[in-house]
């Protein structure tokens, strides 16, 4: 408690402008207001000088200052506040904290910079981002430094290093040397090291045992690491070695020995293998980003030659170019989720023999910056590759709630991974939205073509779902890895079979044959039922004959937006 008698008297109880203004300023940091709307960022005095002259006139949108974050280095503003599962004192606002890195504009020599930003976003009721009130303050070099060295050199089995810490530590120091090799410096090398089958391991000894490998693989990566590499954890179960060009002539033979012999653990000793993909920068990227895409090519590439195979990234014309294309479109999306153009289209369900509509499949749209369209087809192989899938799945919900919330008569389903289904920010997102009913007018799809690691662990999350009012469908049935028993214990409400065997139903009796017999099969568990891809009357007539719920496809609708037009006959 303060003591009030103590003080002055012309010492005031509340800190006055000027004062809070020289706090900043003694933090060596900068306040900012930044309104998406319309796109307008108002900072506190000092602002310029402290991220460079040179970006004075990035500062003044939202949009510029996005352009100059080094893609790979961090989430934006927008993105993390959108992102973040801390909500504010005020109602509509949620707390976040990212750090990232500034690129120099486009002409300038100064260096890259590394900041810290923290602040509150306010959202509206439908989700939209009206405001972040923020302050953004550059990483001292010597502070960073010691934080990352402490991360990279934890003890394994005491937490390791910090994939997190490890992955910014790389980024930094790959666009670092990137631009030494700008001015003239020698080219150097990348090398991304993964293990194997570590989904199998895990499976087979438990994550303890796992995390107890990745571990050993470490302690083995460190000893084979040469004078002035750097070695850092890139993911959970990925590592990353800087090193100079000329020693990736080695890697397959230090790569020999990390695998020569078995591993001891806590279970006994244990046989696993790594295999690793390398670049040669700057021949195979000018940015990090780029270069650890393409290393994760290579690493692919090597596991499918086989276990404890190496690879070198070749950057042949189509697949270059794809690349290229690929990491466009991923940043792409992830402005898109911080500027609000990512929307959803609503595909009208019919009764089967009524024709009438019952509920609407939101699908995940999102438009460019070229304003073009993209839809699910284009958005989902890149999101699952490049790790956005949980993003999209959060918006995709959040806008669904939010579609519920506005009309009392609307039933939606909407589609979620087996992964984002356990993710905390999902949960609580669909935990907060299915109060005053609306719950009991959704469907939550989970995608059955991704897999289902754990049965017993997806039977709890389904079972936790149900019990917020909210049925659960299997979507995409009978192109993916759930067998007809796993599907039982799963105890899902309603079966979509896919597309693929509907559409040709009339001409191929193996699918027919398939088709009814998962129609049986449903029917005997009590579930509900729906055929995707439905184009014609024989067809809607056939499925109708074998007792499938409900219709979906060209026949029924085509997906619109942006909201459904309610429930109302289908046109025959």
């Amino acid at each position: 408690m303060i003591d009030k008698s103590r003080r002055g008297g012309a010492e005031p109880d509340v800190l006055a402008p000027d004062a809070v203004a020289q706090v900043i300023r003694d933090l060596g940091a900068a306040a900012y207001r930044w309104t998406p709307p319309d796109d307008r960022m108002v900072w506190s005095e000092g602002a310029e000088a402290m991220l460079g002259p040179a970006r004075g006139d990035h500062l003044k949108s939202g949009k510029a200052y996005d352009g100059l974050i080094a893609s790979g280095s961090g989430l934006s503003r927008a993105e993390a506040a959108r992102v973040s599962a801390i909500h504010g004192p005020q109602a509509g606002t949620r707390l976040f904290e990212t750090s990232y890195c500034l690129l120099p504009p486009p002409g300038s020599f100064m260096p890259t910079l590394r900041v810290e930003d923290c602040g509150v976003g306010l959202f509206d009721t439908d989700g939209e981002l009206l405001r972040i009130d923020g302050m953004v303050r550059p990483v001292p070099a010597a502070l960073m430094d010691a934080a990352l060295d402490a991360a990279m050199d934890a003890a394994p089995g005491e937490g390791g290093a910090d994939p997190m810490a490890g992955r910014v530590h790389l980024t930094r120091l790959v666009e670092r040397k990137l631009a030494e090799a700008a001015g003239g410096d020698a080219e150097f090398g990348f090398l991304m090291v993964g293990f194997d089958r570590l989904g199998r391991l895990n499976e087979a000894y438990g994550s303890e045992i796992g995390d107890e490998l990745i571990d050993a693989v470490g302690r083995r990566l460190r000893d084979e690491r040469g004078s002035g590499e750097v070695l850092a954890r890139f993911s959970g179960s990925k590592f990353g070695l800087l090193l100079a060009a000329e020693r990736l002539a080695l890697a397959p033979h230090f790569l020999a020995r990390v695998n020569a012999t078995p591993f001891r653990t806590s279970a006994g000793l244990v046989t696993a293998s790594v295999s690793a993909g390398a670049v040669v920068a700057p021949r195979d990227g000018g940015r990090a980003a780029e270069l650890f895409a393409h290393a994760r090519d290579a690493l692919r590439s090597a596991r499918a030659r086989g276990a404890g195979s190496f690879e070198t990234f070749h950057a042949a014309g189509d697949h270059a170019l794809q690349q290229r294309a690929n990491l466009r479109f991923v940043d792409d999306m992830l402005s898109a989720l911080g500027e609000n153009r990512v929307f959803l289209a609503f595909q009208p369900i019919a009764a089967t023999e009524t024709r009438i509509v019952q509920f609407h499949e939101a699908l995940v749209r999102v438009r460019g910056r070229d304003g073009r369209m993209h839809d699910g087809a284009t958005i989902m192989p890149v999101a699952d590759r490049f790790g956005l899938t949980v993003l999209l799945d959060r918006r995709s919900l959040e806008l669904a709630l939010a579609a519920l919330a506005r009309d009392a008569g609307l039933r939606l389903s909407v589609n979620v991974s087996p992964t984002s289904i356990h993710d905390d920010v999902w949960l609580r997102i669909l935990d907060e939205g299915t109060g005053a009913g609306r719950g009991a007018r959704l469907i939550i799809e989970i995608t059955e073509a991704a897999g289902i690691l754990d049965l017993d662990v997806m039977r709890r999350r389904v079972r936790w779902i149900q019990e917020r009012g909210v049925r659960v469908a299997m979507d995409d049935f009978g192109v993916g890895y759930t067998s007809f028993r796993s599907l039982r214990r799963l105890g899902v409400d309603l079966l979509k079979i896919d597309g693929s065997f509907i559409c040709t139903l009339m001409e191929s009796a193996e699918d027919r044959h398939f088709v009814r017999a998962l129609l049986d099969l449903a029917h005997n568990l009590g579930m509900e039922t729906v055929a995707e891809w439905v184009l014609d009357e024989p067809t809607a007539r056939q499925l109708a004959e074998w007792g499938c719920t409900y219709l979906q496809g060209q026949l029924i609708g085509l997906a619109q937006g942006p909201s459904p037009l309610g429930d109302t006959p289908a046109q025959a």
